[in-house]
């Protein structure tokens, strides 16, 4: 028996500052080809910026999401460098909001997390939105209590109508491209009493149970099998492992195979 599966599925991918526009539509045509059978899981490809364009053309049609990496919450105006939600949907369906590297190196913070997720949400974007912590923390037992204030945060004056729209991605900062990882048991756990139970808290149970969860973390293909199978976990944010179309296939490959175990 697999586990239940209540949330679809959703395997994505963050190119972060890889990929040319010919690399990234290079990637592309290779992943629509590898995964054109896949229909019982949802998939995307966060691109840069500058690919967003040429990628979102090239799955057009298939059933693979093109997501950007980041986004502003203003429609338009004087903010040079940024891109709007409205540059995004034109090419987009999702966006990756708060990420660690983005509040560690760019100064994003909960109150601008939550005004990009309100905004993405006001344009039909499905946001995935990182939470996590530090490793100094996690080992001072503080995960729970920094996770659910980044939830509590995010989550700012939104309904559940419009919570159930959003996507987490638990990311522990310390297993972010370093070759960590949580054991699946450590982020089911986490996963369960940081943000399942936060929602709960916010909403109600039926809100946190339809609210799906992805892990982040170093995700491969020899251990994405054991991240999908745990009941809190929904999915994965893969960083390096997706910027090749054999590891990347093979993540959402495996991972169908133990649900269907």
């Amino acid at each position: 028996m697999g586990k239940q599966i209540m949330r679809k599925p959703f395997i994505a991918g963050n190119w972060k500052m890889y990929k040319t526009v010919a690399e990234g539509v290079a990637l592309a045509e290779g992943l629509k080809q590898t995964l054109a059978d896949v229909t019982t899981m949802e998939l995307a490809v966060c691109t840069p910026a500058t690919a967003l364009m040429a990628v979102g053309q090239t799955l057009a049609g298939s059933h693979i999401g093109v997501g950007a990496q980041n986004m502003f919450w203003k429609d338009e105006g004087a903010f040079t460098g940024e891109i709007s939600p409205l540059m995004v949907k034109e090419w987009a369906q999702y966006v990756i909001l708060g990420h660690s590297e983005r509040r560690q190196f760019f100064g994003e913070t909960d109150e601008t997390v939550n005004l990009k997720l309100k905004a993405a949400l006001a344009h039909g974007l499905t946001p995935i939105v990182c939470i996590g912590e530090s490793l100094d923390q996690n080992k001072a037992g503080e995960t729970v209590d920094f996770v659910g204030s980044q939830m509590r945060g995010a989550f700012t004056g939104v309904s559940a109508g419009d919570a159930v729209k959003v996507v987490l991605a638990y990311e522990p900062i310390w297993a972010i491209g370093t070759g960590l990882t949580a054991t699946p048991e450590d982020a089911n756990r986490i996963i369960k009493a940081a943000i399942r139970d936060v929602l709960t808290a916010l909403y109600d149970a039926e809100t946190a149970g339809a609210i799906r969860v992805q892990y982040g973390g170093s995700v491969k293909p020899d251990n994405m099998a054991d991240f999908i199978v745990m009941p809190e976990i929904d999915g994965a944010l893969v960083g390096g492992a997706s910027l090749k179309v054999d590891s990347f296939t093979a993540i959402v490959k495996n991972a169908i195979a133990a649900l269907s175990v």
